[in-house]
């Protein structure tokens, strides 16, 4: 399996490509957030340098923070190289929503609690107690489905991918960029004359 984790990353930005078209099938909500998660992507990777420093959600609670860091990790997991947690992806994915709009904020939260309902229903504990092999389980049945699960997975997952992918452990661990890539500050256009 860690021979193919590499692989399944970087095929990531494939699918984050041609993603792009379902994301576009999908409610307004998962288009919006997934553009501003795009938007906001190279303002993370300067921020993520600071990823040691003490850190409180500003739109999750603790609970869901928990949550959201455990399914990033299960779409980016720790193999040879950090996974998602470690780069992150829940802080990166709490900024996003903090400057969401309160309509996409709230059906990204309610797809989060759809998540632990769902977990309770099927396995009579919530999401973060489930074993590693019902989480994948979940997660695989959401990811196929239309709807508000499905749109919640796909609104996740385009958030988890830019989050990682903008940060140093994604791009210089990950990706193996040698400082082209990613930069500790976005320095902006240095041409007179475009001031």
């Amino acid at each position: 399996m860690k021979e193919n984790a590499g692989f399944d990353r970087r095929h990531a930005l494939k699918v984050l490509a041609t993603g792009a078209v379902g994301v576009a099938a999908s409610p307004l909500w998962v288009e919006s957030l997934s553009a501003l998660a795009r938007q906001q992507a190279h303002t993370h990777a300067a921020q993520a340098a600071m990823i040691a420093q003490e850190w409180t959600p500003r739109i999750l609670t603790a609970a869901q923070n928990e949550l959201v860091a455990t399914l990033t990790e299960l779409i980016i997991p720790q193999t040879e190289t950090p996974g998602a947690k470690a780069a992150g992806v829940n802080r990166f994915i709490d900024g996003v929503l903090h400057d969401a709009s309160s309509v996409e904020r709230e059906a990204f939260l309610r797809g989060l609690a759809s998540i632990d309902e769902r977990s309770q229903t099927l396995f009579k504990k919530a999401f973060i107690d489930a074993t590693p092999e019902q989480q994948t389980a979940l997660l695989t049945e959401i990811s196929k489905r239309d709807g508000a699960g499905g749109d919640f997975f796909r609104a996740i997952k385009s958030m988890t991918i830019d989050g990682y992918y903008t940060t140093e452990i994604g791009l210089r661990h990950e990706l193996g960029d040698s400082g082209q890539l990613f930069l500790p500050q976005f320095p902006g256009c240095e041409h007179p004359e475009h001031g």
